[in-house]
């Protein structure tokens, strides 16, 4: 009887399962639930305060604020391109970490604190929405707003006293709201030198921190310390005004370098120099430039009939790299007819001078630069020169510095100031970018005039565009500031074949030079007068000395 009531049972019990499982799923098919309802969403107006303040952070930028565009592209990108992220990525958290580490070993008997493993894990992070900045610099900005709940395995091994201690960094939440910069721009991939990061609200950090295997986060009171004293210092380092500075490239390897001075020669004299004439007498004049500058030469008068010319005449030649620059002197013999005999040349590096400091130099003329050929042993005589390097006032550059590593900036101003450059010469600098929407009624192939205290200077012609690029940069060397004057700049087009009205102007525009005194540079875009809707780009500086 036991064994067949245990039969009866287990059979029993399969059979009810059946039929359970046969009732189960019909009634999971076939039937429809009466009690459920439609979820009602609420309108954000109908809310009390509590409940808004716990669903702000959970609402994405680009709905809280229009200025943000939704991103959901660029998180699926971020998501695919995580695995890889997360291994380029160690080398560049050991270069930030390690110099900082270094500054603890030895403190408090510490021997090494190393890296023993560097896991971002699965988790990218999210950005909620992206609003990005139009400027007139040569620069991309834009603001993200970023959250990372991830599950990151970070184990630091410390060695105290011949124990090492593993310390684990577990569980990151961070939310935060940077503005990266990437500038300058440049025609060289990735198209910029630089990445600044400046933090544009205080971040919220929360991570797990064990220790030994233990949670030391769980200690009362440790907890809002510790996230308080993060939150503090990451705010006095990052947050805006102060920024991190990434280098990317090298920008001395593309970038035209910029004047940073004025060097100032006056030609005193000449002794002895050749006989190039019948009469035994020679015409000379001298040819001064600096090595690397396109520039016209600047010449003196002519000398006639004279072996020891005097002239006492004063230039001005730009520097833009004094440690590397050479000042070219050249002696003709000018004659009426055929080409200038060449008396004799020499050459003198600017870094033997120090700056604003006048110092006059004799120097021995030579055939050419060769030292060993064998006409530079005729005596060719010598000129006397006196030369003083005027460096331009520095000026405070926001995005400069080392390459070979990370950089924390202050946001500084521009150190000109009008009481300042109000009595000190120096050099306008007119930095020509581009034009837009600029229409011409006969031909399209725009040039730009700039006109300044009686100079003009052009530009190169950029054929069948409404929208011309020019990124050309024109100079003017003056003894006083132009706070009063005016810039006259006028777009024109020219026809490239024959035909009548082969000129036309596309609109002008005169600019007032007050403002790049007293303020040391501006950028501005200008609506030309005499168009509809033309635009031109110009960036004007005043450096003085």
């Amino acid at each position: 009887m036991g064994f067949l009531s245990t039969f009866l049972g287990i059979l029993g019990f399969v059979i009810g399962s059946l039929i359970g499982l046969l009732i189960g799923f019909y009634l999971f098919i076939y039937s429809e639930p009466e009690d459920v309802e439609d979820p009602k969403g609420r309108p954000l107006g109908e809310l009390c305060t509590i409940e808004m303040q716990d669903l702000m952070p959970e609402i994405p930028w680009w709905v809280k604020n229009p200025d943000y565009e939704r991103v959901n592209w660029l998180n699926k990108f971020i998501l695919d391109l995580w695995p890889f992220i997360d291994k380029a990525i160690h080398g560049t958290i050991r270069s930030i970490a390690e110099p900082i580490f270094a500054d603890y070993i030895g403190m408090c008997k510490i021997e090494s604190i190393e890296f023993e493993k560097i896991n971002l894990g699965t988790l990218p992070p999210i950005i909620h929405g992206l609003k990005v900045y139009e400027t007139n610099e040569m620069e991309l900005v834009m603001e993200p707003a970023i959250k990372w709940a991830g599950n990151p395995n970070i184990i630091v091994t410390v060695k105290l006293l011949s124990f090492r201690i593993l310390i684990q960094l577990v569980d990151i939440q961070i939310h935060a709201a940077p503005r990266i910069t990437l500038r300058p721009l440049v025609p060289t991939f990735p198209c910029f030198t630089n990445m600044v990061v400046s933090l544009m609200e205080k971040p919220h950090i929360d991570f797990g921190l064990k220790v030994m295997g233990g949670d030391i986060m769980s200690i009362p009171g440790l907890y809002r310390f510790v996230q308080e004293t993060i939150k503090k210092q990451v705010s006095t380092l990052y947050l805006w005004p102060q920024f991190l500075e990434i280098p990317v490239l090298d920008a001395s390897t593309f970038a035209s370098k910029k004047p940073v001075g004025i060097l100032h020669v006056r030609v005193v004299k000449a002794i002895k120099l050749l006989k190039m004439d019948l009469l035994g007498l020679s015409d000379p004049y001298v040819k001064l430039r600096l090595s690397g500058d396109s520039l016209p030469a600047k010449k003196t008068t002519i000398k006639k009939k004279t072996l020891y010319p005097e002239w006492n005449e004063n230039f001005k030649l730009i520097v833009k790299d004094p440690q590397s620059q050479f000042l070219l002197i050249h002696v003709y013999d000018w004659d009426k007819v055929g080409a200038h005999d060449r008396l004799g040349m020499q050459v003198y590096p600017l870094k033997l001078l120090n700056p604003n400091e006048t110092k006059q130099i004799t120097l021995d003329l030579l055939k050419s630069t060769d030292l060993s050929d064998p006409h530079n042993k005729k005596q060719r005589g010598q000129i006397v020169l006196d030369v003083r390097y005027a460096p331009f006032r520095e000026d405070t550059l926001l995005f400069s510095g080392p390459l070979d590593g990370y950089e924390r900036k202050e946001s500084k101003t521009d150190s000109t100031s009008s009481d300042v450059s109000s009595s000190r010469a120096g050099l306008l600098m007119v930095s020509l970018y581009g034009a837009e929407h600029v229409e011409g009624s006969h031909h399209n192939n725009p040039y730009v005039l700039i006109i300044f205290r009686g100079e003009q200077r052009k530009s190169k012609m950029i054929r069948r565009t409404h929208d011309p690029q020019w990124d050309e940069e024109f100079q003017f060397m003056l003894d006083e500031p132009p706070a009063s004057d005016m810039i006259h700049i006028e777009v024109m087009s020219k026809r490239t074949g024959f035909g009548f009205r082969s000129k036309e102007s596309l609109g002008q525009v005169d600019i007032n030079l007050a403002d790049v005194v007293n303020n040391g540079r501006i950028n501005e875009k200008y609506h030309l007068i005499d168009s509809k809707n033309g635009q031109i780009h110009v960036e004007l500086r005043w450096k003085t000395i």
